[in-house]
């Protein structure tokens, strides 16, 4: 089967984390670059990455990529390109793109030639002399940097962070795929107990049981590519039966999430109830301060509220401080903490034992891990 060059994007700091889900995948990666990991595999390949990936935005297949510092080498090279393998005569397409550092600086002129290059090549290779639009969604992206272009289909449609399981949510929530890093970037496994004390409408411990029972994240949702005909229905029914067939049902998780408000609760509870793992999930209105942490070695990550989210720095400090007062007293557990706010280790009373750099939306913010000792074999 035919192998395409596959770039799964991701939010900037995530490239590493979601090399290895790959690797473990069994996908061969190729290169990473800010926000991308390239990769190859088939059209199976393009399913089982849209159904699997946790961490990543978007699965792009990618077309070609070539030197583009006027329209005329723009043009050349895109009706150059086989699009007829991959749009049906009754496709619908659209370009979307960007431009930076370049020579071709109107994004629109730079949609309107890659458009009318495609036209061509299809109104040929279909043999025909109009191309109806009525068909399967096709959504061409056109990138150009220092005058590199890169043309690829996005098979993804929606963002993979939109699982499908959000019926509710709260102001800032973290988005799923970040979420689903912490998890995997913590020492937490499905063998320990999981507390999120902060959890909002409850993205964290409901990434972390899908995690834990093996549950494939894009299972209940849609693809942009699901109706391509290269791609074939069933290769879509076989790879989602055999994610099912993946979900280990019996594993028994101990995750434990929390808040100090009725409504974040209420709706991490309705959000969980639709992911399919609300029966793993111990949900509690309370504030972090009169929680028992009775579990040694348990594992702590949590979303603290935040400089956008309180704008009074007090309100941040104060209750940045009561944190460390609390998790500094836990020796054999393991604490990891998002935060955007930059005294955080000074106010928390100890320095991280690393800290990571990522992004929470467009908010710049600092992964601060705490390691506590490994449980004692049984």
């Amino acid at each position: 089967m035919e192998q395409y060059e596959l770039i799964a994007t991701t939010t900037f700091g995530l490239e590493a984390v979601c090399k290895r889900e790959l690797i473990a995948l069994g996908f061969k990666v190729i290169g990473t670059e800010n926000g991308k990991v390239m990769f190859l595999g088939d059209n199976n390949g393009i399913v089982k990455a849209n159904l699997w990936l946790r961490t990543a935005d978007r699965v792009l297949l990618k077309m070609a990529q070539f030197k583009a510092s006027n329209f005329d080498e723009l043009f050349d090279n895109t009706i150059g390109l086989n699009w007829g393998h991959y749009i049906p005569v009754d496709g619908k397409f659209v370009v979307n793109g960007k431009t930076v550092k370049s020579k071709l600086t109107s994004l629109p002129a730079v949609q309107r030639t890659v458009k009318k290059a495609v036209v061509n090549n299809l109104l040929k290779h279909h043999k025909t002399v109009e191309l109806t639009e009525t068909g399967s969604e096709y959504s061409i992206l056109i990138s150009i940097l220092k005058d590199v272009a890169t043309l690829t289909l996005d098979t993804s449609g929606a963002g993979l962070h939109k699982r499908g399981y959000r019926v509710r949510t709260v102001e800032a929530p973290i988005k799923e795929t970040l979420a689903a890093a912490l998890v995997m970037l913590s020492y937490w496994n499905k063998e320990r107990v999981l507390y999120d004390v902060f959890c909002g409408s409850g993205t964290i411990p409901i990434e972390a049981a899908l995690i834990g029972r093996n549950i494939a994240p894009g299972l209940y949702r849609k693809f942009a590519s699901e109706n391509w005909e290269f791609i074939g229905s069933n290769t879509w029914k076989e790879e989602r039966k055999s994610a099912f067939q993946e979900i280990k049902h019996d594993t028994e998780l101990k995750i434990y999430a929390s808040d100090i408000s009725k409504e974040s609760i209420e709706a991490a509870i309705e959000n969980a109830e639709e992911a399919g793992v609300d029966d793993c999930i111990e949900f509690t209105i309370s504030d972090f301060n009169e929680l028992g942490y009775e579990n040694n070695y348990g594992i702590v990550i949590s979303n603290p509220p935040y400089g956008v989210r309180l704008e009074d720095e007090y309100e941040v400090k104060k209750l940045t401080g009561k944190m460390g007062k609390i998790f500094n007293n836990l020796d054999t557990w393991s604490k990891y903490f998002i935060s955007s706010y930059k005294n955080f280790e000074q106010i928390y009373q100890r320095p991280a034992d690393r800290k990571r750099k990522l992004y929470n939306g467009r908010i710049e913010a600092w992964y601060y891990q705490y390691y506590g000792p490994k449980p004692p074999l049984k």
